[in-house]
């Protein structure tokens, strides 16, 4: 049997640094990372220091010239950019360069296109690569005919490379509408959630931050937690008895990433809006990270847009177990810290106790005599409330407990 083997795409990161920006070396970094998870291997870095992108060709000419050098010197087979492209970039630089030329947007897509795995997933990322390739059919010109593979030619996206605008604006209507039913289910899920008075915790933060090995730890789900970029797409929801009996749902969400281009926003947001609908936010953060503020940041600027205000907030510092020494980190966004490592289990027990005491402050306190015929409704406390004390009686049952304020009514004699 003769086995064929895709060579590995060897790529150069190039970026553009603007004023009063961050470091684009610390975003080439991620683009690398990104790059790696795509399968390409990053073989050379070319940045760029102007006042503004070049409208034409992304970089300037003279690092044009630098760019076909280290292809030639490196033995590149393609460029990758840091920003999104304008589909008259993309095609300036590839009559350039004369190899292939993507963007971190192209990238993502690609990214997500390999991970996705439910069907809801894939139709999300098949209209944002749709939507994405819509204002580029005359841009990528002759490599819309890319037969070779690689990153950018994968996914339910690439179902037909020549498919001309009409196609293309046809299936994104069927897609629309396949998506507007999977909210409708989602919505009516949330609906069922919310009347059996289950709170709901919203598992946010950077992409690679530890939300799915969080997860797994404190429910025992099987979810794939691999330390890559985008490791889940699909969210994961799992029941939790914290300490005091109290039953909550944990929601795994999408990781974040800056620049995460606006068609996945978009395509994503039914699932994405997950934190939207929550009780508690609980938010993740890699501590290890030397990008942590930034990454933190980008959640809240995330969350900001997503139309997500007013919920408690608890941020775990996660990944104590790689910090040698015990740095000074804050999150003035947020209602509690807790600094915990999913991976060995420590700080759990303070996380699941701050979870417990952030749902009693939205609960109402009850204190009341029960006769022993309404037991049942001591039943409904023990369900979805923390029962405090439970004393019987000769007159009945006394009790002491926190119950949801939509619950109360139910409950009380």
């Amino acid at each position: 049997m003769i086995e064929l083997k895709q060579d590995k795409e060897r790529v150069i990161l190039v970026g553009v640094e603007l004023p009063g920006e961050e470091s684009m070396e610390d975003s080439l970094s991620e683009l690398s990372e990104l790059a790696t998870t795509a399968g390409a291997e990053t073989v050379g870095r070319v940045i760029q220091n102007r006042e503004q992108v070049h409208p034409g060709t992304y970089v300037g000419k003279g690092k044009i010239e630098e760019i076909k050098d280290l292809l030639w010197e490196l033995e590149a087979t393609g460029i990758i950019c840091d920003d999104e492209l304008s589909p008259a970039q993309m095609k300036n630089l590839q009559d350039e360069l004369n190899v292939k030329v993507m963007d971190r947007t192209l990238l993502i897509l690609d990214i997500f296109a390999a991970r996705a795995s439910t069907s809801e997933g894939k139709i999300q990322v098949e209209l944002a690569q749709l939507k994405y390739r819509q204002t580029r059919l005359t841009g990528f010109g002759t490599a819309m005919s890319r037969l070779g593979g690689g990153i950018g030619t994968r996914g339910p996206g690439e179902k037909k490379l020549e498919m001309d605008r009409r196609l293309i604006k046809s299936r994104i209507a069927a897609l629309n509408r396949e998506l507007k039913e999977v909210k409708r289910h989602r919505e009516v899920t949330r609906e069922q959630r919310s009347k059996s008075y289950v709170p709901v915790v919203a598992i946010v933060g950077y992409t690679n931050a530890g939300k799915s090995t969080l997860l797994n730890r404190l429910t025992g789900a099987d979810i794939l937690a691999e330390d890559k970029l985008f490791a889940t797409l699909d969210p994961t929801t799992r029941g939790l008895k914290l300490p005091g009996g109290q039953e909550v749902l944990l929601t795994d969400t999408v990781g974040f990433i800056k620049k995460l281009p606006h068609h996945l926003i978009e395509a994503f947001k039914s699932t994405l809006e997950e934190a939207k609908y929550a009780d508690v936010i609980l938010h993740v953060v890699d501590t290890s990270s030397p990008q942590m503020d930034s990454q933190m940041y980008t959640v809240y600027e995330t969350l900001s847009n997503l139309g997500v205000k007013d919920k408690a907030i608890i941020t775990a510092f996660n990944k104590q177990d790689k910090l040698e020494d015990a740095p000074l980190i804050r999150d003035f966004k947020a209602d509690y810290t807790v600094k915990i490592s999913a991976k060995t289990g420590a700080g759990l027990t303070d996380l699941t106790d701050t979870m417990e005491a952030v749902l009693r402050e939205q609960k109402v306190f009850l204190e009341c005599l029960y006769e022993y015929r309404d037991a049942a409704k001591i039943q409904l406390i023990r369900k979805y409330g923390e029962l405090l004390e439970e004393k019987y009686q000769e007159d009945g049952i006394f009790v002491r407990a926190y119950v949801p304020a939509e619950l109360y009514s139910r409950v009380t004699v």
